[in-house]
């Protein structure tokens, strides 16, 4: 197993899948936590492992790019001067609009989480970008 493969696999580490794959909870798990890099990485793993494919691929990547989003919403404005971090909200901006839109085709509910509500998410938080 490569460095980082190890790394991620010890992301879902004491997990409870409640009956779903391991890497999926864990998203969750880190998101709520705030963990955004390490929520984009473990679900990423499942994502790859699964293909553009499969019946699930849009929304696990809707699920990245959400991810996604916020690490480059949380390294910009824990450090707004710096040369690369300053210019981080057009990209997460981008990002919650692909994961809106990756995502909204799955319905009002998937996988037992409400699709509407992480799109209402994604779209709060590119209104408020809007204002910066």
């Amino acid at each position: 197993m490569s460095g980082k493969a190890s790394r991620i696999s010890a992301l879902w580490s004491g997990v409870d899948p409640r009956g779903r794959d391991v890497r999926y909870a864990a998203y969750f798990h880190h998101f709520n936590r705030g963990d955004f890099y390490e929520a984009h990485d473990v679900l990423e793993s499942l994502w790859l492992e699964g293909g553009r494919e499969a019946r699930n691929a849009a929304f696990f990547q809707g699920l990245i790019q959400l991810a996604g989003g916020f690490v480059h919403m949380r390294k910009h404005f824990e450090n707004p001067e710096h040369r690369v971090h300053r210019e981080r909200l057009g990209p997460a901006y981008r990002l919650l609009e692909l994961a809106e839109k990756n995502m909204k085709g799955y319905g009002g509910s998937w996988e037992g989480v409400s699709v509407e509500a992480l799109c209402q998410l994604a779209k709060n938080w590119r209104g408020k970008l809007e204002s910066q």
